[in-house]
């Protein structure tokens, strides 16, 4: 058979159930930046952020305020490495406004640490070394549920040598 792989929906789910380990056993850890990184965005959005950066430090994300339209990214969750801090903010940022409270935030966890698990996962098409994928398929077999990305998506599919002859019309 012929086993293919999302490489971006596997390592997604590998990088969320990391982070709700993380979490589980404390604050999640995380990176500081030698400079902060400044996002500028609506005023709404900034004072949503705001509101939630004290949630959002259990997940490794500080910020603050930087003005009326802006925040100051201090230090971001070290699972992600080097991930778009600007497209991150945004995705939370938008998160926060779909909810529309802040005091459902503590519910929303898993949902938040799903947007962080995708901007923080190899994206699709980038070529990955050999090592990489060996380390992909590894934690895939030790990680439970790996069998579908966290939107449910497959993260990977099998095709059986049955199924490769009937694409070339070799039917038995």
């Amino acid at each position: 058979s012929l086993v293919l792989v999302g490489q971006h929906a596997a390592h997604e789910r590998l990088v969320y159930e990391r982070f709700k380990a993380q979490l589980a056993s404390g604050p999640v850890p995380s990176q500081m930046h030698l400079i902060p990184a400044i996002i500028e965005m609506p005023e709404d959005d900034c004072a949503r952020l705001e509101a939630a950066a004290a949630t959002l430090e259990k997940l490794g994300l500080y910020l603050e305020r930087f003005g009326p339209r802006a925040v100051a990214v201090r230090e971001t969750p070290a699972l992600l490495g080097d991930t778009d801090v600007s497209l991150l903010i945004q995705d939370l940022a938008d998160g926060l406004a779909e909810w529309d409270t802040t005091a459902a935030l503590s519910d929303r966890l898993e949902a938040i640490i799903g947007r962080m698990a995708c901007h923080g996962s190899v994206r699709s098409g980038r070529r990955l070394r050999l090592e990489e994928m060996n380390a992909l398929l590894r934690d895939m077999e030790a990680t439970p549920h790996s069998g579908q990305c966290i939107h449910g998506r497959p993260t990977y599919v099998e095709l059986k040598k049955t199924d490769i002859e009937r694409l070339f019309g070799r039917t038995r």
